[in-house]
């Protein structure tokens, strides 16, 4: 038979068989609006798919809890096999199908490798299997599965006739239209059941809320349509309105808007890939509307690449997710600006991610709070959340997929978790704690005027940690006496390119003049590790946190370094004081040849006859270990000292803090860690040097209350901590405390804590939880 002749009856062929599933899904969506209860309509609609495809069998298996498949409908197999039939996920050939997403075509199910045989079924007499995953959210969430007893293997027309109907039964089984909602709240999508997710805080507080689901997925109304070449036209209209909205984001992206360049630049890519689009097409001229065609691509998709272990497959995978939901809005007409205009009063948003100019979209009076599938602590969304005093909540893995428009949510970002569908009693604790929370505001905020002065009357000195300019007006809403830290690598990290001095003259003068009189203590570049820039090629290193990062790289690279110092200089011009110090010192030898370098450029400003400050204070941060056994010679050099507690611990124990296995293994609390900053305490003082503290431990009240019996009088800390650690404070016989920690430091104890949190109890000691709620 010549090729041409074949290639036309395979044409007719498939034309067939796709004129039969459209006449087939017009008959299913009748189905549905039948005056009949849900399982006479599931009954209904399996006998239909029977009688289209010619199969003396369909059955329908539906995913329960406990990764177990039930038979929830059939026609050919045994009737009283309904509901009581079950197998595991990977159990059977539909089973298999499950736990793979894969189509099984057979024409001998029984000789196949996986095939388990269930008695109560009666389909021992049936040899050809075709059996389709049900996909909805990029999950199986059943199996559509038609039988013969003639030995045969289905064809591709036959294939794609059933994967159409099975796109179409995973929206009519979401919907609630053919399964009875209240009875199986177990089935995916439809879950009632109280669940918790955790995530990284990256704004702490508390907050109680319904789901507003930013950019949800669009729920696809119109399945089938009569007129394939409209709907294709349809397409290529969405498809360029893509491509243009991604050309004008390009032109004015930065990583202020949340994109960076090189994520549109590959979405871009995708938006003009012909494949992509070719697909959408074929399933357009199955009968599908062309939202229903982008959904079902996108759909095969999440199962194809879902699975990889390659990471760049599943970056790529997250392009072609987010290019999906673009193209349905924009099939949609939706606004994004309308849909945030709808959002009711009293919401958490949930997203995938949002940039700060989404989140600006919204009236921020109506947001409870914020649960993201990604996000930063750097991220100008968080730094804009944490202004809007929202908690914020981020790194929550399938937030999206797990969580429902208006389900209730709990968010306790203090302790990295939300809660989905809470039970009263939970919901009642957490407004009992929001309640606590506001009135321990109160009276943090009438302290903000009052100085941190202990029982027996010691002051100490609370300083913020800022990163950003919208940080400093902490500054008055706090009372803290300045900035202890001003991280600057920040400032670097949310630009899409590298500040030259003149840029970073102009930032830092800013600084200056928000603070007022208030001194700053800016941190020269501690880049590296957990800190990359997005325009700089770092090199690939096994343990990044020990490798090439902070005064490391700038001593390397000192023309960087200089460009800071400049810029700091003229900032600083004829200002009372410039403060700076140099970060990650290992030995007195780095100090050195940072200070010879800021000896550089303040000859260089004098020969130009520029301003200088009035007075220059500089200072080393002690973080590595190796540093303490050259203090005696390091403090006749410095004019201040300042403990980065996050990374000196984490030497000191040689215990990495991003480890999930071990991050949490060691306390600051412990004797050791408290032994060494006792003897930092007595070097200091002896040599009449400033110690600081401005890591973590500052910003914790038990914490801070050690440090202050071990003598340390200066605490750089959080904003949001400065109230409850002065509260602290004021409560505290810092005498006495430290009479206690003598005793304490020789034993043998993994953890100093629990006898620490005991003296607060005996002591009437103002520790002040975060929240009052638990992990």
């Amino acid at each position: 038979m010549p090729a041409s002749r074949r290639g036309a009856e395979t044409a007719e062929r498939r034309s067939v068989e796709l004129t039969g599933a459209r006449q087939l899904l017009r008959r299913m969506v009748e189905v549905v609006a039948l005056p009949v209860d849900r399982q006479a309509r599931l009954d209904r609609i399996v006998q239909l798919i029977a009688a289209n495809l010619v199969a003396e069998v369909c059955s329908i298996y539906a995913l329960r809890a406990g990764d177990v498949l039930e038979l929830f409908a059939t026609e050919g197999l045994a009737r009283e096999s309904v509901h009581r039939t079950r197998m595991a996920v990977g159990q059977g050939l539909v089973g298999t199908i499950a736990a793979t997403g894969n189509i099984i075509n057979t024409d001998d199910a029984r000789t196949h490798p996986n095939f388990a045989y269930f008695p109560e079924t009666g389909e021992d007499i049936y040899h050809s299997f075709l059996g389709v995953p049900v996909l909805r959210g990029g999950r199986v969430v059943g199996v559509l599965v038609v039988q013969n007893t003639a030995r045969k293997r289905y064809g591709d027309d036959e294939v794609e006739a059933l994967q159409i109907i099975a796109s179409v039964l995973a929206e009519m089984l979401a919907a609630g239209a053919l399964v009875d909602r209240e009875r199986y709240t177990d089935l995916p999508g439809i879950e009632r059941e109280q669940r918790r997710l955790e995530g990284q805080a990256l704004v702490e507080g508390v907050a109680v809320g319904r789901a507003w689901l930013h950019d949800a997925k669009i729920e696809i109304t119109r399945l089938l349509a009569d007129d394939p070449v409209q709907e294709a036209e349809r397409l290529e209209a969405a498809i360029e309105g893509l491509r243009q909205s991604l050309d004008s984001m390009l032109e004015r992206a930065d990583l202020g808007a949340g994109e960076h360049l090189d994520v549109l630049e590959t979405y871009r890519m995708f938006a003009h890939d012909g494949g992509w689009r070719r697909r959408i097409r074929e399933a357009i001229e199955t009968g599908l509307s062309a939202e229903a065609a982008v959904r079902r691509v996108q759909e095969e998709t999440r199962v194809r690449i879902g699975h990889a272990n390659d990471p760049y497959l599943r970056e790529r995978l997250l392009d072609l997710e987010d290019l999906a939901e673009r193209l349905l809005r924009l099939l949609a007409g939706r606004d994004s600006h309308g849909a945030a205009k709808l959002m009711p009063s009293g919401s958490i948003i949930v997203a995938r991610n949002l940039s700060a100019a989404d989140l600006i979209d919204y009236d921020h009076t109506k947001i409870r709070g914020l649960v993201l599938e990604e996000g930063s602590p750097t991220a100008h969304v968080t730094i804009v959340a944490r202004a809007f005093d929202l908690p914020m909540l981020g790194r929550v893995e399938r937030a999206m997929a797990q969580i429902e428009g208006g389900d209730l949510l709990a968010l306790d970002s203090d302790h990295g978790q939300v809660l989905i569908r809470p039970s009263e009693d939970v919901t009642e604790a957490f407004m009992a704690a929001m309640r606590a929370r506001q009135d321990r505001r109160r009276v943090f905020d009438s302290l903000k005027d009052q100085p941190a002065v202990t029982l027996d009357g010691i002051e100490l000195e609370l300083s913020l940690n800022a990163g950003f300019l919208i940080d400093l007006g902490e500054l008055e809403a706090t009372g803290a006496a300045g900035v202890g830290l001003y991280r600057t690598e920040l400032a670097f990290m949310s630009r899409p390119d590298f500040r030259d001095p003149e840029v970073q003259s102009g930032y830092y003068a800013a600084v200056l003049e928000r603070a007022g009189p208030k001194p700053v203590c800016f941190r020269t570049l501690d880049i590296g590790s957990d800190k990359q820039l997005p325009y700089w090629r770092m090199p690939a290193e096994e343990n990044p946190a020990m490798g090439w990062r902070a005064i490391r790289l700038t001593l390397d690279r000192p023309a960087i370094l200089r460009h800071q110092l400049r810029a700091l200089l003229r900032a600083a011009a004829g200002r009372p004081l410039l403060k700076v110090m140099f970060p990650m010192v290992a030995e007195v030898a780095e100090y050195r040849a940072a200070k010879r370098i800021l000896g550089l450029e303040l000859r260089r400003a004098a020969a130009a006859g520029q301003t200088l400050p009035d007075r220059l204070e500089v200072g080393a941060m002690m973080e590595v270990p190796s540093l303490y056994w050259q203090l005696p010679t390091l403090l006749k050099e410095v004019d201040f000292l300042s403990v980065g507690s996050n990374d000196l611990l984490q030497f000191l124990f040689a215990c990495d803090r991003g480890s999930p296995v071990i991050g949490d293994r060691y306390d600051v609390l412990s004797p050791p860690a408290l032994s060494f900053i006792r003897a930092l305490v007595e070097q200091c003082r002896a040599a009449g040097v400033r110690l600081a503290v401005c890591g973590e431990m500052a910003s914790r009240p038990v914490e801070a209350m050690a440090l202050a019996g071990l003598g340390v009088r200066h605490l750089s800390l959080s904003p949001a901590q400065i109230g409850p650690v002065k509260a602290m404070l004021r409560s505290l016989d810092a005498g006495a405390m430290a009479a206690y920690l003598k005793r304490l430091l020789n034993l043998p104890d993994h953890s100093l804590r629990r006898h620490l949190l005991a003296y607060a109890r005996d002591h009437d000691i103002n520790l002040p939880d975060s929240s009052g709620l638990g992990p």
